[in-house]
């Protein structure tokens, strides 16, 4: 075989890979939102099925229909009280991220400090907020405030402890470098810590996006028993007093798919934040 057709033979063989990769990338990028997609048609016809052969009441499993009409016909009751589950969770977020990332800074700067407090947050992390909730609404005369306590101590801990150990993992050389040089201790901070840390910090945000709304359901369950409450979760519980159980089914919709509303544009501020540098969302070829 000459040369010539060597490098041809090899050509085509490069070619016929890129190919394959070229195909096999079209296919996952196909697939990552079709299969989603056809197992959620699936599960609903199922569902639907289920409820029709075996002639299930509606009290007891509502068929998707009937869910999705309840859903369309109790908008206007629903969609306020989503506004109110929406509230707490941002705003116990906001507060998780303000006080997790200061506190984690401090624990950085003072080694006294993260042995003295740190314990204190496992505690809180640990305790299930079931049991803490009635004590806070039992001492906290404002609604809003004790639902947005018991949705900040579930929230909190992730923040905290991601962005600890991201301050932490920054590169000793580097922290060698920056005091050969005589860099301040905020200068460190500011230009290697917190870079560092950044992934860090985005995937307990990530987390505690999570756990804030799960931290305001649980508060208003536990303030609805008691009379108290407009959220969502304070709807199912009504409906269920009511029987009313395809407008729970609405109402648990509306919480799922917040959560991954939540997730998912938490995600897309990780992705802008660290497409250009970080490991975890450049994209390679191959």
């Amino acid at each position: 075989m000459s040369i010539v057709e060597e490098n041809t033979s090899a050509v085509s063989d490069v070619d016929d890979e890129e190919l394959r990769r070229r195909r096999a990338r079209k296919i996952d990028k196909i697939g990552k939102w079709t299969l989603p997609v056809v197992v959620l048609v699936i599960t609903l016809f199922f569902w639907d099925r289920l409820v029709v052969w075996n002639e299930i009441p509606h009290y007891i499993l509502p068929g998707p229909g009937l869910v999705f009409s309840t859903l369309v016909a109790d908008w206007p009751i629903l969609f306020d009280a989503l506004l109110v589950t929406l509230q707490i969770t941002l705003m116990a977020l906001a507060v998780a991220v303000i006080g997790g990332v200061g506190l984690a800074v401090l624990f950085t700067q003072s080694r006294w400090m993260e042995m003295s407090f740190y314990p204190y947050a496992v505690i809180l992390q640990v305790t299930p907020i079931v049991a803490i909730a009635p004590l806070i609404f039992i001492y906290v005369d404002s609604r809003i405030a004790g639902l947005l306590l018991c949705a900040w101590l579930v929230a909190f801990f992730p923040v905290l402890s991601n962005t600890t150990l991201g301050l932490n993992s920054a590169d000793h050389n580097l922290r060698d470098l920056f005091r050969i040089y005589g860099a301040t201790r905020w200068q460190t901070l500011r230009f290697l810590q917190l870079p560092s840390a950044l992934p860090y910090f985005l995937g307990g945000l990530r987390i505690a996006g999570g756990l804030s709304l799960i931290g305001a359901v649980v508060a208003e369950y536990v303030a609805g028993t008691g009379g108290i409450g407009s959220g969502l979760a304070f709807r199912i519980l009504e409906a269920g007093y009511r029987l009313n159980i395809p407008r729970m089914f609405a109402a648990l919709i509306l919480i799922a798919v917040t959560g991954v509303v939540i997730f998912a544009g938490l995600s897309f501020i990780s992705h802008l934040l660290l497409r250009k540098w970080h490991e975890s969302a450049l994209k390679r070829e191959g």
